[in-house]
């Protein structure tokens, strides 16, 4: 009987060390790698470098099992793996709207000539459509196993602040593979979640690669879409719930990516479409901003505005190219004094913006507030007691950039409610649910499995 399969997961960010422990949990033995000293040591400590629900406990549980360990060693990692999940960033390129795949290929770089025995290399980092095809070229010649060594696609489709759940029990798992030797090695590492029904689509790697690309930018189609409407219902009465936009580490760069990859194959203008998606995403944060100033009375210097959430969503700490933190910076430059609180980003926030003030509550952020805004839709914002805030405000004035508030309970306790989309006086449009982006990521709203099952079939 052979042993099982051990894995490596190399790049310890987000998507690394879910990866790596949830499948530790699985029974089994895994290898973490970065470069970074750093967070390897503070990982092997059982502490996690950002905030996940869950997950700094299922790390901990690898390592007293025994199971779960991490490196920065990539010769020791090489004799150590059968299976090489590559999950390193591919932020967008500096000044330009591409990808940057610097640390994947510096990873793969590293790792290949030092694969001396049958292996699966396993990409996860979101790279443009056509990436895979030259890694596999290049893996055979440059490994020394030969074509013992090959290379497969199987993309992420994490959720912040459920990382745990959506990687053990996936919506579907995609896997790209040019053998069959590939797909059985892949049906092995996710033995467990296909044995409880969850799909397994196999394409080519170019069709992996585009199902995640296709994924992203069809949420973002979605959430601009009705943002674009909630436009239209400002200056015609009608009422929708859209919300302040998509933002992240993995949405935005990602539709730039795909729309510069389009224009590199000479098919732009079929993607052209992503640019205003991207424009209409802008737009919501300068609403807001406007949508501020004239809750405050015209104007913001001077005032004193009170900010729930800072984080891009609720349930993790990430503020990369986060909508709530934009606006707060952009409401504090125009004089305004920023009073801003987040359950999970207040660390990460005052690394990059020093210059707002950070409180340690709601009430702390709502004290003598001429306008509080809700920023990012934590639970204890949305369940806030409007009579309660009303005693610290000097100005019952809210503005709920998520309509995560009850409106009609906040009026009825005197505050002057506004939200994007939607009619500043009550009774000029429903107050009832209709719609709303809020709280969509990089897989909620993705593609349904009928069409990623036609993906799949194209292949």
């Amino acid at each position: 009987m052979s042993r099982p399969l051990r894995i490596t997961v190399f790049g310890t960010g987000y998507l690394g060390t879910a990866h790596a422990a949830c499948l530790a949990s699985l029974g089994f033995d895994v290898l973490g790698v970065d470069v970074d000293a750093a967070r390897i040591g503070a990982l092997e400590a059982g502490r996690l470098p950002f905030y996940e629900p869950g997950l700094e406990t299922l790390l901990r549980k690898g390592l007293r099992s025994g199971r779960l360990g991490f490196t920065t060693s990539y010769p020791s990692a090489a004799v150590f793996g059968d299976v090489h999940f590559i999950c390193v960033g591919t932020p967008q390129r500096p000044g330009a709207p591409g990808a940057d795949l610097s640390q994947f290929e510096a990873c793969f770089a590293g790792l290949a000539p030092l694969l001396r025995r049958p292996c699966l290399v396993v990409g996860k980092s979101t790279v443009p459509p056509g990436t895979a095809a030259g890694y596999a070229q290049r893996l055979p010649v440059t490994a020394p196993a030969g074509a013992g060594a090959e290379l497969a696609w199987n993309p992420e489709f994490l959720r912040e602040g459920r990382a745990v759940a959506d990687t053990l029990r996936p919506d579907r798992i995609v896997a790209g593979v040019w053998s069959d030797r590939a797909e059985a090695t892949l049906r092995e590492v996710y033995a467990e979640p296909l044995a409880a029904g969850v799909p397994f689509l196999v394409t080519d790697p170019a069709t992996a690669e585009l199902v995640k690309a296709a994924a992203n930018a069809f949420l973002a189609t979605k959430i601009s879409f009705i943002n674009a409407m909630a436009e239209v219902c400002e200056v015609t009465g009608a009422a929708l719930r859209p919300g302040l936009g998509f933002g992240g580490g993995c949405l935005p760069k990602d539709i730039r990516a795909l729309a510069a990859r389009a224009a590199e194959l000479g098919v732009d203008q079929a993607l052209s479409f992503l640019h205003e998606i991207d424009a209409i995403n802008g737009r919501r944060r300068t609403r807001l901003v406007d949508l501020a100033r004239e809750a405050a009375g015209g104007r913001l210097e001077g005032r004193r505005v009170g900010v729930l959430g800072l984080a891009f969503k609720p349930g993790s700490d990430d503020i990369r190219d986060s909508p709530a933190l934009e606006v707060a910076a952009r409401i504090r430059a125009l004089g305004a004094r920023v009073a801003a609180f987040d359950p999970a980003a207040m660390d990460r926030a005052r690394r990059v913006h020093p210059d707002l003030d950070y409180a340690g509550s709601v009430l702390g952020a709502a004290r003598d507030a001429d306008v509080l805004l809700l920023l990012t839709e934590w639970p204890e914002f949305s369940t806030a007691d409007p009579e309660v805030l009303a005693k610290t405000v000097a100005r019952r004035t809210v503005v709920d950039a998520r309509h995560a508030l009850d409106a009609a309970a906040w009026r009825a306790s005197g505050w002057d409610y506004r939200a994007p989309g939607r009619p500043a006086r009550p009774g000029a449009a429903s107050d009832g649910p209709l719609t709303r982006d809020s709280g969509i990521t990089d897989r909620d709203a993705d593609l349904s499995q009928a069409e990623v099952a036609c993906l799949a079939a194209a292949s």
